[in-house]
């Protein structure tokens, strides 16, 4: 059944449910493909319309650099994505590939053999040109990791690992809701993804907390898409206001229990810290370093 669509600002708007989500400052983040990585993918086809226009070393040359121009601009968009994740991450390893960087040296190549027709110096200068403008725009790639002091490698992994599978299944939810036609619920489940993602981020902020949190990425989320699977199909059959009571007093359920886990790891390492500081200063008194006042 359609469903119409109204907002804040719309005609005849009511007062916004309870249960909405307000809209904060710190909600609006700017999208790491903007407007000058998609402008990458537009500024090649000049070449390719260029090349059925010319004889037909032209249009190998042009149609050469068309490719090579698209390749550097689908790199420098996953780099410019691996580097909004490692940036919001605490703890992070550096991307396995430097694609900004490639996708630099790719323009300098593509620009270059586009220049080729006007002869090599024309072209050494088109390429070094590009690349170095590509590479003052998007700059480098992580180098490093970030925040991997005291965290070994496999540790890292298996979180990065859990919560990819945890992050795979709110995706399951969100396409199995849409099965049951109602625009309010897609919103809930979207709502109860955002409202557990934070326990996503303190276990990638710190990976030695996985396995205090590993049955919530795994069971009570796998058994939240096995519900919302079986409440989806039989929903979108009869419309049964009970299961949707049902089904949605579960989201708040869940999300209840992942926030006290989340404030549960938090409150640990809270108290790991606190005993941290507590062995240095015994230390410090016993060598007699310690400023007592």
């Amino acid at each position: 059944m359609a469903q119409r669509y109204s907002g804040r600002f719309s005609p005849n708007a009511g007062p916004a449910p309870a249960d909405a989500p307000v809209a904060t400052p710190g909600m609006a983040r700017r999208h790491p493909v903007g407007a000058r990585v998609n402008l990458l993918f537009v500024l090649p086809f000049a070449f390719a319309v260029k090349a059925f226009f010319s004889d037909p070393v032209g249009l190998a040359v042009n149609l050469g650099a068309f490719g090579v121009l698209m390749l550097a601009a689908w790199l420098t968009r996953e780099g410019a994505l691996a580097q909004a994740a490692f940036d919001a991450r605490k703890v992070a390893r550096r991307p396995a590939i430097p694609r900004k960087m490639f996708g630099s040296v790719l323009t300098g190549l593509g620009l270059g053999a586009a220049g080729l027709s006007g002869g090599v110096v024309p072209a050494v200068i088109f390429g070094v040109l590009g690349a170095g403008l590509h590479f003052a725009s998007f700059g480098a790639d992580p180098l490093s990791d970030k925040g991997m002091e005291g965290i070994d490698a496999h540790q890292t992994d298996r979180a990065a690992r859990a919560v990819e599978g945890a992050e795979e299944t709110l995706t399951e939810m969100a396409d199995a809701i849409r099965r049951a036609g109602d625009r309010h619920l897609a919103d809930r489940v979207a709502r109860f993804a955002a409202n557990i993602r934070p326990l996503f981020r303190a276990v990638q902020d710190d990976p030695r907390q996985l396995n205090a949190a590993r049955r919530y990425l795994g069971v009570y989320l796998t058994g939240a898409r096995d519900a919302t699977v079986k409440f989806a199909d039989f929903y979108a059959r009869g419309r049964d206001p009970q299961a949707r009571t049902e089904y949605e007093a579960l989201l708040d359920d869940l999300e209840s229990q992942f926030a006290l886990r989340r404030e549960a790891l938090l409150e640990d390492n809270r108290t790991d810290l606190e005993i941290e500081i507590e062995v240095l200063r015994e230390r410090l008194d016993r060598e007699g370093l310690r400023h007592k006042t």
